[in-house]
């Protein structure tokens, strides 16, 4: 563990991650992909701390433009978290990781309560814990639970493992001239209103100087590349 530049991670994940080809729902193929990456990096000894998103099962925007109520869209999200939650543990705990999942709600029957000690503990003990239902209140994002929860846990650095490879000044997609930031403090992240992470999470972790990497979670060892300190995505910090 010598050459580790991160000892405890929190990593957050979008639902998008354990969608298959078409965009939505749980593949569980894609679901064992995940749990590869995540692999890799825990026998490096790393503690890692997961929140996951839902976009792949539910858009809460999709309700709310029927006229849906925001704060029962808001709980069917947190809901939809928890399934990827499960989901996610058993690809992991199928590849031999000891996995933990914690909800914001609590659902005794299926997962713990989060309780930061109990969470603390776990990963000390070398399991993996996914936190799910995000903070447990509507109208925060799992962007800004992953920022609480990163916090709560003494994480040493958020990551935000997305499909893109880290922040750019234009949508790379629509302009092939974009330009990708290696750093960017967190003034300039706000500024610029980064679409890839909400601000309430970015003004937490500047509040807290916990630092954050943008980084797509699909290029070869991203996630081991990160926790041994090589410059990888977009780093934003103080």
């Amino acid at each position: 563990m010598s050459d580790l530049r991160y000892r405890r991670i929190l990593l957050k994940l979008g639902g998008e991650a354990l969608a298959g080809p078409q965009g939505f729902g749980i593949d569980p193929h894609q679901a064992e992909v995940v749990a590869s990456k995540i692999r890799e990096v825990k026998d490096l000894g790393v503690e890692i701390a997961i929140v996951i998103g839902a976009g792949n099962l539910w858009r809460g925007r999709d309700g709310l433009a029927h006229g849906m109520e925001r704060t029962t869209a808001d709980h069917i999200g947190m809901l939809a978290t928890v399934m990827n939650a499960l989901a996610l543990k058993d690809a992991l705990e199928r590849s031999g990781v000891e996995t933990r999942v914690q909800t914001a709600i609590e659902m005794r029957a299926i997962a713990e309560p989060y309780i930061r000690g109990r969470a603390i503990r776990h990963l000390e003990k070398g399991r993996v814990v996914i936190m799910g239902a995000g903070t447990g209140n509507p109208y925060f994002t799992t962007d800004t639970a992953a920022a609480l929860r990163a916090m709560e846990i003494d994480a040493e650095v958020l990551i935000k493992a997305t499909k893109v490879d880290g922040v750019y000044d234009a949508d790379p997609n629509v302009n092939p001239d974009a330009r990708r930031f290696e750093r960017l403090t967190f003034l300039e992240a706000l500024n610029m209103r980064v679409g890839v992470m909400d601000s309430t999470a970015i003004t937490l972790c500047m509040d807290n100087d916990l630092p954050i990497i943008v980084a797509n979670l699909w290029q070869p060892e991203a996630l081991v590349r990160i926790v041994q300190g090589e410059p990888v995505g977009t780093l934003i910090y103080h």
